[in-house]
């Protein structure tokens, strides 16, 4: 085991970083220098943002957590809005926090949670969302820069060493306006940490599954723009946010549901959460090809992009005359 930690943290952090400063006094330049993200048995998108702390996808099953005890990692901090495998790591000798937050970002009393979390739990510390590339790397990125170990320009570069896509602007917009935090704010940030914070309910998530439709919407009647009038859209991240909302009704909410049978609507939501992810993906290659000048590829990802929505819009007006009309 000892030969295969070294093997880990020497693949993903090649050379040690200096002491963490203070608030006050920011490091000149970053001491995390791998310049590209890493996947390790059950584990994807893997990139360090300080020494003894990565950002990286949901550990899959043991061959995950085998992974995390190999790089002796000690707490994990999940940002997604699933519920953690809480006894699978514990049985690895882990510690799991669940704080969840959104792909248009986090406010500040989560932020101060994270960084608190961050700072006070025992390392090493891994935290992570449900690819790895987006919402863990944000968090971490922010989380960085709040304990003075990164600039924000440093902690934006590894987002994207992570993957993180332009689209996600509310994630970007968390990074940019960190700062360092005092001592005293951070020690004001709750210490619950808890190992689960369950989803919202059935009706809740029915409403945030209609508000992310209307706005995709309007991104697509504008070419998959932000329109002039609307200029806060990001549609790729409310693709993103609609596939975790459809992945995330769990059985309890189903069963306190009004629908005819419940359990009959799993498939029909397992289905759309596949579909609004290929819709994600789509906007995430259509805004890939635009930033390298590449017309002709975004406008046949935004195509997909449209008969996507297109498709879902149908699913779930087929699901809802079924199970609610």
């Amino acid at each position: 085991m000892n030969v295969l930690l070294s093997m880990l943290v020497s693949a993903l952090v090649p050379q040690s970083p200096p002491p963490a400063p203070t608030p006050q006094s920011p490091p000149a330049s970053p001491a995390v220098v791998v310049a590209a993200a890493r996947d390790l048995p059950g584990l994807h998108n893997v990139v360090a943002f300080h020494e003894g702390f990565w950002s990286g996808s949901v550990p899959e099953g043991d061959a995950g957590f085998a992974s995390l005890q190999a790089l002796g990692v000690r707490t994990v901090i999940s940002v997604d809005g699933a519920v953690p495998d809480v006894d699978r790591a514990k049985a690895a000798g882990m510690r799991y926090v669940h704080l969840p937050i959104g792909y248009d970002g986090f406010d500040d009393a989560r932020k101060a949670e994270l960084v608190r979390a961050v700072r006070d739990l025992p390392k090493p510390l891994y935290m992570h969302c449900h690819h790895g590339k987006h919402r863990s790397a944000g968090a971490a990125a922010a989380v960085a820069v709040s304990l003075g170990w990164m600039s924000n320009e440093q902690a934006a570069a590894r987002m994207k060493v992570s993957g993180t896509a332009p689209g996600y602007r509310g994630l970007w917009a968390c990074t940019a306006k960190a700062a360092p935090m005092a001592a005293a704010v951070i020690d004001a940030a709750s210490g619950a940490f808890p190992e689960v914070t369950r989803p919202d309910s059935f009706v809740a998530s029915m409403v945030a599954i209609d508000e992310a439709f209307d706005r995709l919407k309007l991104a697509e009647k504008a070419g998959w723009q932000a329109p002039k009038d609307h200029p806060d859209l990001a549609p790729v991240a409310d693709a993103g946010k609609l596939a975790d909302l459809f992945r995330l009704i769990d059985d309890e909410s189903l069963k306190r549901c009004d629908a005819t049978d419940a359990s009959a609507m799993k498939p029909w939501l397992a289905r759309n959460a596949s579909a609004a992810a290929d819709l994600e993906r789509s906007l995430e290659r259509a805004g890939a090809a635009r930033a390298k000048g590449d017309a002709e590829s975004a406008a046949r990802e935004h195509a997909a992009a449209t008969a996507g929505l297109a498709a879902l819009a149908a699913d779930c007006k087929a699901c809802h005359a079924k199970h609610r009309d």
